[in-house]
């Protein structure tokens, strides 16, 4: 069983699935940002794993999709982190997926999966993004592997060689749940609909608030005995909150929503996993994007607001005339 007490990073500095370059950095920041002694402060066991390595990957030989750019270097990344995304899952700790682009998640994904489903427990997807990514090389409309990783992970065909000799372990689309969506293609939203997966929308957010529907994929879970995987997308928040991602979408959720779906989500218990994807440090200010998700997932490790450094620029104590003006004025 995961122990909510351990974490394992692993950095997945891949940016070839975007259309923008960049995201490689992604892992770097977030360490420069303070991943390891912000858990650590929060009596969490950090175990950094570095980057992944390439090494001893043997070529492939399946056909290249017609539209998938960068096919053959993805499924290198793919198929090196898939089995050590299985036996992250399998130490106990809970692997957080340092990226790099949302194409990661096809391996890392996959491999927690595999290691549920031999533990008899299904694994359920948030899938925290402005975008629903369920694309495949039929519906897309860039060729971007990283707007296909939601549609892989769920076993749409079309990438069917990904993964080489590595067991394919997908999820039925019922245990998909897209939140904060703003962006979708025409053929993409067809085949979200014909699928009929979970979408709260950016609309859905604004009429019944993060609260009411972050439960209702919670209870989701805990109905099945599930456990929950989070692929965290940065570029689901507005841009004026993380200008740091390539794929930028005005309208995002805003600093205190994302802080209370991180929330709720460690009061469940049920996250087993996590991807944080999309930082581009070259398009960030002075690692803005960085801190943020570095404040977000401590959210999701359980640090609170009354946990948090009082500003430098408000007083420890109140001066003698501010008491005067908080008295009660009637006993």
């Amino acid at each position: 069983m995961t122990d909510r007490r351990k974490v394992a990073l692993l950095g997945v500095p891949i940016d070839m699935g975007a259309s923008q370059r960049g995201t490689l950095m992604g892992p770097a920041a977030l360490r420069t940002a303070g991943i390891t002694p912000v858990l650590e402060s929060l009596g969490i066991d950090v175990l950094d794993h570095g980057d992944i390595a390439l090494a001893g990957v043997a070529p492939a030989t399946d056909a290249i999709p017609a539209k998938a750019n960068n096919y053959r270097d993805i499924q290198t990344w793919i198929r090196a982190l898939s089995p050590r995304a299985y036996d992250l899952a399998r130490s106990g700790a809970i692997p957080i997926f340092l990226g790099g682009d949302h194409s990661l998640s096809m391996g890392s994904i996959n491999g927690v999966a595999r290691y549920w489903h031999e533990q008899g427990r299904e694994l359920f997807v948030l899938w925290l993004d402005a975008h629903a990514d369920y694309n495949t090389p039929l519906t897309t409309m860039t060729a971007n592997m990283h707007g296909m990783s939601a549609a892989f992970v769920c076993g749409e065909s079309g990438l069917d060689g990904l993964l080489g000799d590595e067991p394919r372990a997908s999820i039925p689309p019922a245990h998909l749940d897209l939140f904060g969506i703003h962006s979708i293609d025409p053929l993409e939203k067809k085949l979200v609909q014909d699928r009929r997966i979970a979408v709260a929308d950016m609309r859905a957010i604004d009429e019944f608030g993060v609260a009411v529907l972050i439960h209702r994929v919670i209870e989701r879970v805990r109905a099945r005995n599930g456990v929950l995987h989070l692929s965290f997308d940065l570029d689901v928040l507005d841009p004026g909150i993380a200008p740091g991602v390539g794929t930028t979408v005005p309208g995002g959720a805003t600093y205190r929503e994302a802080h209370l779906v991180m929330e709720l989500l460690y009061d469940s218990g049920l996250v087993g996993s996590v991807d944080i994807v999309e930082l581009n440090p070259f398009l960030d200010e002075r690692g803005r994007t960085a801190r943020v998700a570095v404040e977000l997932l401590a959210s999701l490790f359980g640090q609170q607001i009354t946990d948090r450094p009082t500003p430098s620029n408000t007083l420890s104590e109140p001066r003698p005339a501010q008491v005067a003006k908080i008295r009660p004025t009637r006993s």
